[in-house]
């Protein structure tokens, strides 16, 4: 369960901490400052829940008209299409509105991969340079191909698992 809290902008209103919808439209009405006053105005912070939603509420950005939407995609967006969401918005700096975006529209190349070396063996291995024989297979230089790479391609780690990406 990801936890939430709503601070409020007056500074003599006491803000809340919430787990869902209901708990977050009951309360935002509720709220009163000193003075008796309604409070309108609400910071949301992401306080506690799974790494990948922290880092995926981050490149969203969480306000208060699209918290709500922002909810219901952590419930029910799949680990990939968060992943793709943080890169593509996070990284890349595409845009994307949380009401009406498709988690899997975007066009990035990525790799399960820990080291631009690693994806070079990939691609070396899958015959991106084309056939290779292996009698000069062992004179690859991975390490100059892995740095020619890293011009087109970045590296990131969400929820402790190292990613390379490019955007397109």
């Amino acid at each position: 369960m990801t936890t939430f809290y709503a601070q409020p902008y007056d500074i003599s209103a006491t803000g809340f901490y919430f787990e869902d919808k209901e708990t977050f439209e009951k309360k935002i009405t509720s709220i009163r400052n000193d003075c008796g006053d309604p409070v309108e105005e609400f910071e949301i912070q992401f306080i506690d829940g799974e790494m990948i939603d922290a880092e995926l509420c981050k490149a969203l950005g969480l306000y208060q008209p699209n918290i709500v939407k922002v909810m219901e995609c952590l419930e029910e967006w799949d680990d990939g299409q968060k992943r793709n969401v943080i890169i593509a918005v996070g990284e890349c700096g595409y845009s994307f509105e949380v009401e009406t975006g498709d988690p899997d529209g975007f066009d990035i190349d990525l790799y399960e991969v820990d080291s631009m070396k690693e994806l070079a063996e990939q691609f070396v291995d899958e015959g991106l340079f084309g056939d290779i024989p292996s009698s000069i297979q062992f004179y690859i230089d991975y390490e100059a191909i892995a740095r020619d790479l890293a011009c087109d391609y970045s590296e990131i780690t969400i929820d402790w698992q190292r990613y390379i990406y490019r955007c397109l």
